[in-house]
């Protein structure tokens, strides 16, 4: 799995995450790699149509009906998102909120991305079996010191913990990846993929970065 964040970067504000989005869907096709794409929250209905596993950057627990400001799983269904990130760095929730956000996914069958800071964290979460848990050191992301690299040895450990789990949950890991190398490294540790945002995001050639990346993935 390659799990793009988009954040709220500029370089794929309006129209220009269209542009991204096809580029990856012919990088995806090409590979015949599993690519999944957050955009900025306000654009998911431009692409959520897209051939790729479009996925939130965050959802709420809240209900369908008279809420304002909340982002409602029931509701991206609908609308053919396939999943969310839950837990970001930069979007840290409670513990209680997690469990019932994972269960709520769960039922609906989409795609849970669960963040981690970690190995106490992978430990906690492992235990709800969502789809996926990203570990992401906090103070590598947006560093360019990759963490496959930096901090190999969190790689290593959490893939051991969820290998070792009873359950489905597969390992991503993410924080300051920037090439086709910190990739393959990061595969090697144990990580079934990566959550990256920066290292794509503001590259100035997204086919040739998003090509690089999956490359080495495969």
């Amino acid at each position: 799995m390659f799990v793009i964040n988009c954040k709220n970067y500029e370089e794929v504000s309006g129209d220009k995450i269209i542009k991204f989005i096809k580029i990856a869907e012919q990088v995806s096709k090409k590979y015949k790699i599993k690519i999944a794409i957050s955009p900025p929250q306000h654009l998911i209905g431009l692409v959520a149509n897209s051939s790729i596993s479009i996925l939130a950057q965050h959802i709420d627990d809240s209900k369908i009906g008279s809420t304002t400001g909340f982002i409602v799983p029931e509701l991206l269904k609908k609308s053919k998102v396939d999943g969310s990130l839950i837990n970001h760095s930069e979007h840290r929730i409670s513990s209680k909120e997690i469990k019932k956000l994972v269960l709520k996914l769960k039922e609906l069958k989409m795609i849970s991305i669960l963040c981690v800071k970690d190995i106490a964290e992978v430990k906690k979460y492992i235990k709800l079996d969502p789809d996926f848990i990203a570990i992401e050191p906090p103070e590598l992301i947006g560093s360019g010191k990759a963490i496959s690299k930096e901090k190999p040895e969190l790689i290593a450990k959490a893939a051991s913990i969820v290998n070792n789990s009873k359950n489905k949950t597969e390992l991503l890991c993410g924080a300051g990846i920037v090439s086709g190398e910190d990739v393959s490294k990061a595969i090697e540790l144990g990580s079934k993929g990566i959550l990256v945002a920066s290292g794509i995001i503001k590259a100035k050639n997204w086919n040739k970065i998003i090509s690089e990346f999956s490359k080495a993935l495969v």
